[in-house]
């Protein structure tokens, strides 16, 4: 029987049943993630989703499943885990507050595509980010590709709500970085209780977002409808 380890050594998976185990701000990641390279990591995974589809009984000569187990590797390697390889993190450039805009920066409905990692199915959901200048900005849509950078991992939502901020306070040069992530996982709505209404709210707030008029106004931004005539 597996045990987890990091602190609960002493109970295996079956015994923490549906518990939502956490870990730290930084995604687990072996020091060995990237010995392999991505053609490598594609052969291996597309011979171990083989097993799994015929261990199930699937006739895997079928011309509708032959392509499957590569399909399946490439998009783990080349899209939906894209995010593990530090190499495919976007510049975060920056340019100088020349305006001089003292106010937040508030990017909302960003669209959020992960997968949870404690049953491999899909979060979907928005994310909303907002910043106040120290002097620096950021493009509009770097915000955007940071999200999807971490997105593409395994996740769980709280990990990605943090890391899309520290992310932000790094480039940035400011601890003023907020983050609130709407989702829904796919784990609680296809599966388990099954409940296809219910979603996860996760925040993030740094620095002067810790202040309640503050954390109050960007939430109210949140709220508010974009319309177009």
């Amino acid at each position: 029987m597996f045990e987890v380890k990091n602190g609960m050594r002493n109970k295996n998976i079956e015994d923490l049943g549906e518990d939502h185990v956490g870990s730290s701000a930084k995604t687990p990641l072996r020091a060995d993630a990237f010995d392999l390279t991505d053609a490598e990591k594609i052969e291996r995974i597309q011979k171990n989703v083989y097993e799994i589809l015929d261990t199930l009984g699937m006739d895997l000569t079928d011309d509708s499943l032959q392509g499957t187990p590569k399909r399946v590797a490439k998009s783990f390697v080349n899209e939906l885990f894209s995010g593990l390889n530090p190499e495919n993190k976007p510049h975060l450039s920056t340019f100088d507050n020349n305006y001089k805009y003292g106010e937040m920066l508030v990017e909302k409905n960003i669209v959020v595509y992960s997968t949870c990692e404690h049953h491999l199915l899909p979060i979907v959901g928005r994310a909303h980010i907002a910043y106040i200048s120290k002097g620096n900005v950021i493009g509009l849509s770097k915000m955007n590709r940071i999200v999807e950078y971490f997105a593409k991992r395994p996740q769980v939502q709280e990990r990605l709500t943090m890391q899309v901020v520290q992310a932000l306070q790094e480039a940035l040069g400011t601890q003023d970085v907020a983050c609130v992530i709407d989702a829904k996982h796919l784990c609680v709505n296809s599966r388990g209780v099954k409940d296809i209404d219910s979603s996860t709210v996760t925040s993030e707030f740094g620095g002067k977002f810790k202040n309640k008029d503050t954390k109050r106004e960007f939430l109210d931004y949140i709220k508010m409808e974009t319309k177009f005539e």
